[in-house]
């Protein structure tokens, strides 16, 4: 095991180099530049030129991916954000934070909830239970998160107004300790609704899929023919093996926990970082977006690591050599 995990690890480091490429001329190739989108439009030529050979404009692509590369690997830096003035590592250190709890909030309750429900849904398939969740899902899975958002925002923020939904705290508020956390927790409950809806829908349904496919195999039928109980079948044997398709969403979920949901956070004004990329779109701060996007990419290798070594802790008909 250890000596597939160096092995992946080491793979990845010719990967990671091809993203940051890809990345970096996908940016660099789109029309404008930082520095032309955020300066003083009555700045003088000679320091507009000045600026512009400060961060390297002046010269060739290849050139500038150098000098962020070297930056990167000398300095850990991700370079400076022409829009927040500060390095693109602090932007993200402010914002992620906020992101993550969110979002791992709506992906623990998400997974706490739709599971069960699936296999429930597949044990009895076909039942008003399975037909009552499948509509819920469907609804779930196709109603926009800004659309439904919107709606909890009238109902419970403006005509109950049982709950907050703007921001992440009170305005002027000087709460500590657990009232500061209470506060928070309101303030998060209706962006979390938002997320956890579609999460339980999408979660419940691969659940689901899951569980009919491994109780109609020839292992489950013999666990009966056995005399097992149908608990024992079903949550011993049967969940065991449906978890592995969810084990691989899971790992590729834990980009999500850091990316932010640009949407959701916008309606609610969460300071998160799904609203800081889009307002980089705008103002075209393409090194905040390159630092942003090249971490999802590691990210995302890490989590399929992660996948597949829970593979084997999961089922140990895998073997990883």
């Amino acid at each position: 095991m250890r000596q597939y995990i160096v092995r992946r690890l080491l793979q990845m480091i010719p990967t990671i180099v091809g993203v940051s490429i890809i990345i970096f001329f996908i940016f660099a190739l789109a029309p404008g530049d930082p520095i032309s989108a955020n300066m003083d439009p009555h700045m003088s030529l000679a320091r507009k030129a000045e600026l512009r050979s400060m961060y390297h404009l002046d010269q060739s692509k290849p050139t500038q991916y150098y000098y962020w590369v070297k930056e990167l690997v000398t300095k850990g830096s991700l370079g400076e954000s022409m829009y927040y003035k500060m390095p693109v590592s602090k932007v993200m250190q402010a914002f992620i934070p906020n992101s993550f709890y969110l979002a791992l909030a709506s992906l623990v309750l998400g997974v706490l909830i739709a599971v069960p429900i699936g296999v429930v849904s597949a044990t009895k398939q076909y039942s008003i239970f399975d037909k009552a969740f499948t509509i819920f899902a469907l609804i779930g899975i196709s109603i926009p998160s800004f659309f439904f958002g919107l709606l909890l925002i009238k109902w419970f923020g403006v005509d109950l107004k049982l709950l907050p939904f703007s921001g992440k705290s009170t305005p002027g508020s000087n709460y500590t300790g657990f009232k500061a956390f209470i506060d928070v927790v309101k303030h998060m409950a209706l962006p979390l609704t938002v997320l956890t809806l579609s999460s339980v829908a999408g979660w419940m349904r691969y659940t689901r899929s899951s569980m009919l496919e491994v109780i109609r195999q020839d292992f489950i039928r013999t666990a009966r023919a056995k005399g097992l109980k149908e608990k024992v079948v079903i949550y011993k044997h049967a969940l065991r093996n449906a978890l592995i398709p969810v084990i691989t969403l899971l790992g590729f979920s834990i980009p999500g926990l850091f990316s932010g949901a640009t949407l959701t956070e916008y309606i609610f004004n969460w300071p998160g970082i799904g609203p800081v990329q889009l307002a980089a779109v705008n103002t075209r701060d393409y090194y905040l977006l390159m630092g942003t996007n090249l971490m999802l990419a590691i990210l995302t290798l890490l989590g399929n690591l992660l996948a597949d070594i829970a593979y084997a802790l999961v089922d140990p008909r895998i073997r990883l050599k």
